[in-house]
């Protein structure tokens, strides 16, 4: 078969198009690990308070968490840990904003 110039734009619009695929599914999978990950901040946090389970629960979500899912390492006990606290801190509306000495020192550039 030839190449022609039909046939090199239609190939070089399909790998765009499979590229573009692979973005969206990467953005998608992000989001709902996000989202898994926040939910399961929140109900840590409510199983701690409504039922009095202490640091020791973490521990044992971890190591069930890992028997089942030996292939994911975010239920490692400090990544639980760290759930907890990403969910504790934006829960409470705190945003992320500039470092401390952006919001203070403001020089234009002209003036370096």
């Amino acid at each position: 078969m030839t190449m022609n110039k039909e046939y090199k734009s239609w190939i070089l619009d399909i790998k765009q198009r499979v590229r573009s695929a692979q973005i969206k599914a990467v953005l998608k999978v992000n989001t709902e690990l996000i989202n898994l990950y926040w939910a399961l901040g929140c109900e840590i946090v409510a199983k701690q308070a409504n039922f009095k389970w202490g640091e020791g629960f973490l521990f044992r979500l971890s190591k069930d968490l890992m028997a089942e899912f030996p292939e994911i390492k975010g239920f490692l006990e400090r990544n639980l840990k760290y759930t907890r606290q990403w969910y504790l801190f934006y829960n409470q509306g705190n945003a992320i904003g500039q470092q401390a000495v952006a919001q203070i020192i403001q020089i234009p550039w002209g003036t370096i």
